[in-house]
């Protein structure tokens, strides 16, 4: 983990591309050395202005193109405030205004790519959220007729601090059930607070924080009615077919294509196959909803234009999110919506 936390005066970070022999130049306008990274490059008696200090170093080095961290598309791509935009673009040498350019690609690029060093530790993060979704879906977090969907999510949200860690949102808990509206568990729809009782398919979001990665997971579980000893057979089959569209979206992961098209080839399948299916599915990483391709909004099936026609990259994470509706024959031919998200990593293969 990091020990500075945040930037306790205002520091610019510079990278000069110096070309493939010489490498990147990291520089930082700031008093000292930025870890061991960044060289400090600033020295307040001879200039007292920063933003004149980094005019003169691009001026000094006289690059083809200056990329800024501003995006039109990607927030995360986004952090240059307009009054740092301003007070550069003044300090700047009107020569160099014409080759400003966005740095969108480089930044996404570099948030999406997950490293070797992180891949060592990333499943196991993954394996931890799993084993507290396991614990909360069971009896030692759930009395059946007196814990609520309220309930649960806090014990969520203290199961991690227990841990040392934090959740990135709040869990959210709710419940499908014979009588329920085929909208239960709609986005648009969410019941209020629940007693959770025999006969409910509990259906959990959770994500946690640790080593700067998120994890973003929805898993179900039956609480059993007396008697019973496993759940319906139509909600086997229901899980089945949403494991099913897992497959079929991952199938679709193909380095170069975009989030658009993945979408696309995606749901025609699922058309093929008579699956209704909806696909929201995101990167994740250092943040829990990531940089990289948009593959579906749960209200765009349709595509997202700007971030679902960023092109899928090898070496990142994504949240494979979705959720595929079926009919429950032991429930009168309900709708049940089997709604999925598990974390996975693409090779590129």
């Amino acid at each position: 983990p990091a020990t500075w936390l945040s930037a306790r005066r205002r520091t610019i970070l510079v990278f000069f591309d110096r070309g493939p022999a010489a490498g990147v130049e990291r520089l930082a306008v700031a008093r000292y050395d930025v870890g061991r990274l960044f060289t400090g490059a600033w020295d307040p008696a001879a200039e007292p202005d920063p933003w004149r200090r980094l005019a003169a170093l691009i001026a000094e080095r006289d690059p083809a193109t200056i990329a800024l961290n501003r995006s039109a598309t990607f927030a995360l791509a986004d952090g240059l405030t307009a009054t740092e935009y301003e007070t550069f673009r003044e300090a700047l040498p009107a020569r160099f205004h014409d080759r400003l350019v966005s740095g969108e690609r480089l930044a996404i690029g570099w948030l999406e790519t997950r490293i070797p060093e992180e891949m060592a530790v990333y499943p196991m993060i993954v394996r931890l959220a799993h084993a507290i979704i396991a614990e909360g879906l069971s009896e030692r977090a759930i009395q059946p007729g007196v814990t609520t969907t309220e309930d649960l999510a806090w014990w969520f949200r203290e199961r991690v601090r227990s841990l040392g860690l934090t959740a990135w949102f709040h869990p959210s808990v709710d419940v499908q059930r014979p009588e329920g509206d085929a909208r239960d568990g709609d986005f648009s729809a969410r019941p209020g607070v629940t007693v959770i009782r025999p006969g409910d398919l509990v259906h959990v979001d959770f994500g946690l924080t640790y080593l700067r990665l998120n994890t973003d997971t929805q898993q179900h579980a039956y609480v059993l009615r007396p008697g019973e000893t496993d759940a319906p057979e139509g909600l086997r089959r229901a899980l089945a077919v949403g494991n099913r569209l897992q497959d079929i979206l991952t199938e679709q992961f193909v380095a170069g294509r975009t989030g658009n098209a993945i979408l696309r080839a995606a749901l025609e399948q699922a058309r093929a196959e008579g699956i209704e299916a909806t696909i929201y599915t995101h990167p994740i990483g250092y943040h829990g909803h990531g940089a990289g391709p948009t593959i579906g909004l749960w209200d765009r099936q349709e595509g997202v234009p700007g971030r679902g026609d960023y092109p899928l990259f090898p070496h990142t994470a994504h949240s494979i999110e979705l959720n595929a509706a079926v009919p429950v024959p032991e429930w009168g031919g309900q709708q049940v919506r089997i709604m999925l998200e598990e974390d996975a990593y693409f090779d590129g293969t």
